[in-house]
């Protein structure tokens, strides 16, 4: 197969980060993961969301941006945890609507965003993973990381309501949706093959089968 750049969009607890993983070891392809361990603004944010919120956004747009573009030169075919398109239509939105990031700061983002991303190169597929808002708290709560602590349903649902805005328009590619509560490719090789086959037929320009088990 031709080299080609898939992106792996979804809510919180969708699963992106173990199927990129999994992806990246069973087809050989290079793998790029969202930054936050080494975040320098990620501990103020979640102290102070209103007066962080730009920073943290721009911070992102500029670190997807060298990583979306590393992973489109590379002569591999490479496999992303997030899109760099999330952060303007889903996370950026939510903190406008949620009033932590002001109108001015939302559209002087969405500015630069729009600069930014119309240099870059499309990608060939976008994996959109979905999952109820109550499979996404179980999984929260399971993993158990600190700064996820604070997440309620009702953020998810409002992020929810976004990626369905904004999977309905997105075309800059195609769009693979999977609903993954029903899915475990972490440890069931059978269901990881069945994502990779829908994911190959895809690519390769095929009509979507229904999913099942």
């Amino acid at each position: 197969m031709a080299k080609k750049l898939i992106l792996v969009a979804g809510n919180i607890g969708s699963g992106k980060t173990s199927l990129t993983e999994r992806i990246g070891e069973q087809l050989g392809w290079r793998t790029a993961y969202e930054s936050v361990v080494n975040n320098p603004y990620l501990p103020n944010f979640y102290k102070d969301m209103r007066t962080w919120s730009f920073h943290l956004q721009v911070y992102f747009l500029g670190h997807r941006a060298l990583q979306h573009q590393e992973m489109a030169c590379d002569p591999r075919s490479a496999i992303i945890d997030r899109s760099i398109y999330e952060d303007a239509f889903i996370f950026c939105r939510a903190l406008n609507r949620m009033g932590n990031l002001s109108e001015l700061d939302y559209q002087t983002y969405l500015q630069l965003y729009n600069l930014v991303v119309n240099q870059l190169t499309p990608p060939d597929l976008l994996i959109y993973l979905h999952c109820p808002v109550p499979a996404l708290m179980a999984r929260i709560h399971e993993r158990g990381r600190d700064m996820e602590s604070g997440i309620s349903a009702d953020y998810l649902s409002l992020l929810e309501s976004f990626y369905a805005d904004w999977v309905q328009t997105f075309d800059l590619c195609p769009v693979l949706t999977i609903r993954t509560d029903d899915l475990d490719f972490v440890h069931k090789k059978k269901h990881l093959d069945l994502v990779i086959a829908r994911i190959q037929d895809k690519l390769a320009g095929k009509e979507e089968m229904v999913f099942n088990q």
